[in-house]
């Protein structure tokens, strides 16, 4: 097949998911292209996406793309329809909001013979349930649903959360778990100087890092002082740093940039997510696959992770039950720390692999064309 991705920036999960489908997807023979945006600036993804140049046959096209709807959108569709022309495409698949509207518009307009995928990766089903944006990303998502030909839900939660906002669909539809390679099961130690517990990802709210702070201040108050590192960047880091000068604990956590995450794991002897919301975290996977400790909250996606082990996942915004779990992780032994983790990482090694997932999407292209000729 000549199948074309189509996304925003080049940044985060997401584009983690774009790429690992991109090359595997050529690995197995298919000719595979990419039409993103070209105004992201970010020396690490960049470098990324020109590594993976190699692995695009049908080459690569970037153009303005704005995160909110915006008049350049016309221009940016034209040049989509033109370039997927060009590649004489099999497949547009539409990664997150803005890439699943470029994806189906075309095919609620009319129907043609490309198939047209839709990974939503939390995306417009993201925004707070009831609020204007909601209901109006809801109504636009439900337009665009009859120009999809296949749903690739990256957790059953967001399928779920599809389903309850939009509404069923005739569309093939598949869960596609976000996958890792053999090499990233080796197990990733901590340092002789490592910290107590860390933290990797954007420094935003809806991560729920000053509830963490705010678990590092109750230990304070107990008596325990044990230490935590912050690895990442954000819209809110000046506030979290405002927050841990006003609780007094500024020489128990320290921030740090984004680094590789397996260099981060290295960091700590337990890794903490006390997100508010996620769909299908990228970093909880990793950090199974390299059996590291962690400590997380139940919410979206991550209970699919955990499996078996989900009964260990903590309600979000609960200060007292994320410094109980901080405060049995330090009273740990390494031993008493690895054996769920170990038990995690034989767990992700059966359900998530890069292979396992871009199987899955493959079938429900093949599947999605079938339903086509089968239409005709």
């Amino acid at each position: 097949m000549r199948i074309v991705h189509v996304f925003r920036a080049p940044i985060g999960g997401l584009f983690r998911h774009v790429m690992d489908l991109a090359k595997e997807q050529s690995r197995l023979g298919h000719d595979v292209g990419i039409y993103c945006d070209s105004t992201f600036a970010g020396e690490r993804n960049e470098k990324l996406l020109a590594e993976l140049i190699p692995h695009l046959s049908l080459g690569i096209e970037r153009i303005e793309m704005r995160r909110n709807p915006h008049w350049t959108d016309i221009a940016a569709l034209r040049g989509m329809a033109a370039f997927c022309a060009k590649k004489d495409a099999d497949v547009l698949h539409g990664h997150g909001s803005k890439g699943g509207v470029y994806a189906r518009l075309g095919g609620v307009l009319h129907k043609t013979r490309v198939i047209r995928a839709y990974t939503p990766h939390g995306g417009s089903l993201n925004y707070r349930p009831g609020s204007k944006t909601h209901r109006a990303y809801m109504l636009i998502e439900k337009l665009l649903q009859r120009g999809s030909d296949a749903f690739l839900f990256e957790s059953q939660f967001i399928a779920e959360r599809y389903f309850e906002f939009v509404g069923q669909t005739d569309a093939e539809t598949r869960i596609v778990f976000n996958g890792l390679y053999p090499e990233e099961f080796t197990p990733v130690k901590p340092r002789p100087d490592a910290a107590d517990f860390l933290y990797i990802g954007e420094f935003r709210f809806a991560k729920g890092i000053d509830t963490m702070i705010n678990a590092m201040g109750r230990l304070r108050d107990d008596g325990k002082r044990p230490t935590l590192i912050l690895v990442g960047q954000g819209p809110d880091e000046a506030a979290l740093m405002a927050q841990v000068k006003a609780l007094g604990i500024e020489q128990s956590i320290s921030f740090s940039r984004p680094m590789a995450a397996r260099e981060a794991f290295s960091l700590a002897r337990t890794m903490i997510v006390p997100s508010r919301f996620e769909s299908m975290p990228y970093v909880v996977i990793e950090a199974a696959g390299a059996t590291v400790p962690m400590i997380s909250t139940d919410v979206g996606g991550i209970p699919e992770i955990f499996g078996a082990e989900r009964h260990r996942l903590i309600p979000c915004d609960d200060v007292g039950a994320l410094a109980g779990a901080m405060h049995a992780a330090i009273a740990m032994t390494d031993a008493e720390r690895l054996e769920p983790a170990q038990r995690l990482t034989h767990y992700i090694a059966e359900n998530f692999s890069v292979s396992k997932m871009a199987c899955i999407v493959l079938e429900a292209y093949e599947a999605a064309q079938l339903s086509r000729n089968g239409a005709h």
